[in-house]
């Protein structure tokens, strides 16, 4: 069975946690709080030299990690990655965005706040992070005001990515009412079968 080495407030495992959910994939679950220091420890090290989860062991002891590539690993023959060409290339290049662009100002906006307690320790920061995570929903409301999913494939990995924090996005003190294509695309999603939001995940 497949071993997922997460902490369950995180959207980087809310990923993991959902595509397995999704492609009906047994799993076991050990919750590893990164904020309390489990992912420094010599022991989780030595399974993933990075210290970070999500962290997952392969039936054959295997190991992977990085949320996104845990995602297309799994989606791998399925409708929630497309075959090899430039529909799947779309798909990436979501993907990288939402790592790259998306997450580290929107993800880190909530755990600050939500998590932390640092407002107040953060906040000659806050100014740059509110406005380079509003320049990333700005880029995700530019395809969602006139097209359902992420890509053209339809419902995709792609959007399973980047629903994951921006589901959460107010905890990080992101008001979405200026975006009303991603607020109708997170609509649809939270709808899916088998779909758990982060939000209902973290609450409990």
């Amino acid at each position: 069975m497949v071993t997922v080495y997460g902490s369950t407030p995180s959207g980087n495992c809310w990923k993991v946690r959902q595509i397995l959910e999704l492609t009906q994939t047994p799993y076991r679950w050990v919750e590893t709080d990164s904020n309390a220091g489990a992912t420094r420890t010599a022991e989780f090290l030595a399974m993933n030299p990075n210290g970070k989860v999500p962290l997952v062991e392969l039936d054959d002891g295997a190991r992977v990690t990085e949320s996104n590539a845990i995602l297309a690993h799994f989606a791998e023959k399925t409708s929630w990655l497309p075959p090899p060409g430039l529909p799947r290339t779309r798909v990436f290049e979501w993907l990288f965005f939402e790592q790259y662009s998306h997450e580290p100002y929107v993800a880190a906006a909530r755990n600050w706040i939500r998590y932390l307690k640092a407002k107040e320790r953060y906040a000659d920061r806050f100014p740059e992070i509110w406005q380079r995570g509003h320049r990333a929903l700005a880029v995700m409301e530019l395809r969602l005001k006139s097209h359902p999913w992420l890509t053209d494939a339809g419902m995709t990995i792609a959007d399973i990515a980047l629903f994951a924090y921006t589901d959460v996005a107010a905890e990080g003190e992101f008001d979405l009412a200026p975006y009303p294509g991603i607020c109708h695309w997170l609509d649809r999603l939270r709808s899916y079968p088998r779909m758990r939001p982060l939000s209902a995940a973290s609450a409990g």
